[in-house]
C-alpha cells in the first residue's frame, strides 16, 4: 500500500470512528429513557403485557407506539401504553395508575428544575458582570418591546 492510500485509510477509519461516537451514546440515552419510562409505568401501577404470540404481535404493531390510548368498557377505564421497541409489550393500567403515573411526571420535571436552579447558583465565585452590566435585566437580543408570539 503506498502512503498516500494508508493516509486516506486511516483517515476514513477516524472519521468512522468519530462519527460513530455520537450514535453509540445517543442509543445509551434512549435506552435509558425507556427503562425509565418502564419503571415509572411499574411504579405507578401498570402491568406489562408481553407479545409472545404472534396474534399479539400483530396487534400490537397497529397501535401507536409509545402512546397513551384510553380502554373504556362499560364503567371501567383503563389506559393503555404499547411499546413495541423496548420490551415488545402493552402496558395496562387503571385511572389510578395513569393518575400516579402523571403525578410522578410533575413531580420529576419540578425536581429537574429545582436540580437546574440549584446547579446554575451553587458556585459562589462567579461573576455575573463579566458578561455585562445588564445580565440580571437581560430582556434577550432584541429588547423587552418584541413579542414572540
Amino acid at each position: 500500500m503506498r502512503p498516500r492510500q494508508n493516509f486516506r485509510s486511516i483517515l476514513v477509519a477516524t472519521a468512522l470512528t468519530l462519527g460513530a461516537v455520537p450514535l453509540i451514546s445517543s442509543c445509551t440515552t434512549v435506552a435509558d429513557k425507556a427503562q425509565g419510562r418502564e419503571d415509572r409505568l411499574a411504579a405507578a401501577g401498570f402491568v406489562a403485557r408481553p407479545a409472545n404470540t404472534p396474534e399479539r404481535e400483530a396487534m400490537l404493531k397497529r397501535l401507536p407506539p409509545n402512546k397513551f390510548l384510553i380502554l373504556a368498557r362499560g364503567k371501567t377505564v383503563n389506559y393503555v401504553y404499547a411499546d413495541p421497541k423496548n420490551c415488545n409489550c402493552l402496558y395496562v393500567g387503571s385511572s389510578q395508575a395513569y393518575s400516579r403515573y402523571q403525578k410522578t411526571q410533575v413531580e420529576e420535571k419540578i425536581a429537574n428544575r429545582q436540580l437546574l436552579a440549584a446547579q446554575t447558583y451553587a458556585d459562589a465565585n462567579w461573576d455575573w458582570s463579566r458578561w455585562g452590566s445588564d445580565i440580571a435585566n437581560f430582556e434577550g437580543p432584541f429588547g423587552p418591546d418584541i413579542d414572540w408570539y
